[in-house]
């Protein structure tokens, strides 16, 4: 019996992993994430069991503990948690798993500290990695849930020297990993390498614009399966490698399609601080310079609607500021019960985090067959009688197609300036993430109808509804 338990053990993490793999591809799509979650989570169960189940698990009431704890504080925030406010959700989670991560590598050179083992090369520089990419990921993430949540700005913070001072931290963690290396049982510079860590972690994120959250949520996510990975390697856990590559893997990749629907490369993402010198529009409707923008009200705007053939809804991050899902869905249930055709068009970076747009329509039972991806959708615009643009800003700026000059040309977006005519939903003028104008809000085929998403979508349905 005692020779089939380690054996029995790692069959279990590769049922484990196997389903991991199952499930990550079954989260490729609306359609079956649901019941790719559920075979991921089984996975988990199993390699928890399996964990538990290994000899070098000693304190069987703690780790029950933990569970209790961590299971009741994870299903009242899962049940509290408001669907819009899901990308700063996704963002503690990131930094909570970087944390438990870090903490790994720290509870480990704590206990060979204390038994005057020697650390072998191996786990020494597995730990030392684990501790900078947990904890960056822990601050990074953390930061990056405050400037979601409006706790601070979520514009970019840059200072004089940034860069040079960024490469001092990164050095000094450089020249204590060394140390360590060849004197590893110095407490003392160990702690510093973890602040110095948890410093860079600040330091990463704070000069990214909240209009690239997408992105950096994808890396921070990234970086916590790598993470998690490292932490593996500390405790010579097979499951843990794995899952965190996986984890890993699959984030990186998201991470370079989030950039390539931006047409920006990575370093830009992270260094150039984009949208820091974003302008504030001005009011309502007017003129800026020579051009002028048409403005409707709720009556015109559900005339043009009602009497279409087809729309296609184009939601952005002012829907989900207004919490407009539900009154979108309700405006397209009356629309459709006219014979309407009617569409979703999601961009890939709209809203704060990678799929944030699928996240709140869902929650709204929006069929997943009416949601379309920018590519399967824009060849559609020019049959479509009406866009319907709501909150969405630089992901339908023309811009990018035609001024060479503009910083988002070259990013690929929702053509909605094809379609037959465009209703924008706004605030007033502003400006997106990017700080540029929108040359859709001017053209002849658009008219604005200035308000909160929210109040002029419930208006449009009770003027529908009077049709």
């Amino acid at each position: 019996m005692s020779d089939f338990l380690p054996t029995g053990i790692q069959l279990t993490y590769l049922v484990a992993a196997s389903l991991f793999i199952l499930g990550l591809k079954k989260l490729g799509s609306p359609a079956t994430a649901r019941n790719g979650n559920v075979i991921a989570a089984v996975g988990m169960l199993l390699a928890i069991v399996a964990t538990m189940l290994d000899q070098h698990v000693l304190n069987y009431e703690m780790i029950l503990l933990g569970l209790a704890i961590g299971s009741a504080i994870g299903a009242i925030a899962a049940y509290k948690v408001q669907m819009t406010e899901m990308p700063q959700m996704v963002g503690l989670l990131n930094g909570l798993g970087g944390a438990a991560s870090a903490l790994v590598a720290v509870a480990e050179f704590w206990r060979l500290l204390d038994s005057s083992q020697a650390i072998p090369l191996d786990v020494n520089i597995s730990m030392l990695l684990d501790v900078l990419i947990g904890g960056v990921t822990f601050t990074g993430s953390f930061l990056a849930f405050a400037k979601l949540q409006g706790l601070i700005s979520g514009s970019p913070i840059t200072f004089p020297f940034q860069q040079p001072f960024n490469l001092l931290l990164l050095g000094a963690y450089v020249v204590g990993s060394a140390y360590l290396i060849v004197t590893p049982d110095s407490l003392p510079i160990f702690l510093a390498v973890v602040a110095v860590s948890l410093v860079l972690g600040v330091m990463f994120v704070i000069p990214i614009g909240g209009g690239d959250m997408p992105v950096v949520i994808s890396l921070l996510n990234s970086l916590s399966g790598v993470a998690a990975s490292a932490a593996g390697f500390v405790v010579m856990n097979n499951m843990l490698i794995i899952a965190g590559a996986l984890v890993g893997a699959s984030g990186i990749i998201l991470t370079e399609i989030m950039c390539k629907a931006m047409n920006r490369s990575l370093f830009s993402v992270l260094f150039s601080a984009f949208g820091s010198a974003a302008a504030s529009g001005g009011g309502a409707a007017g003129s800026t310079g020579d051009q002028t923008v048409r403005s409707i009200d709720p009556e015109e705007g559900a005339m043009m609607l009602g009497y279409a053939r087809s729309v296609v809804i184009v939601p952005g991050y002012g829907m989900a500021v207004a919490q407009a899902q539900h009154s979108v869905r309700e405006l397209a249930d009356q629309l459709e019960r006219m014979g309407v055709d009617v569409k979703y068009a999601i961009h890939p970076v709209a809203g704060r985090m990678p799929g944030h747009m699928n996240v709140l329509l869902a929650e709204a039972n929006v069929a997943y067959t009416q949601l379309y991806d920018m590519d399967d959708i824009n060849p559609q615009f020019e049959q479509a009688d009406v866009a319907l643009v709501i909150g969405a800003n630089d992901v339908v700026n023309p811009a990018a197609r035609s001024d060479t000059n503009s910083p988002i040309y070259g990013m690929p977006i929702l053509e909605v300036d094809r379609a037959k005519q465009t209703i924008v939903i706004k605030r007033g003028m502003s400006t997106g993430f990017a700080g540029v104008d929108n040359e859709l809000f001017y053209k002849d085929k658009t008219t604005m109808l200035f308000g909160s998403a929210k109040d002029m979508v419930s208006k449009l349905v009770s003027e529908v509804k009077q049709l």
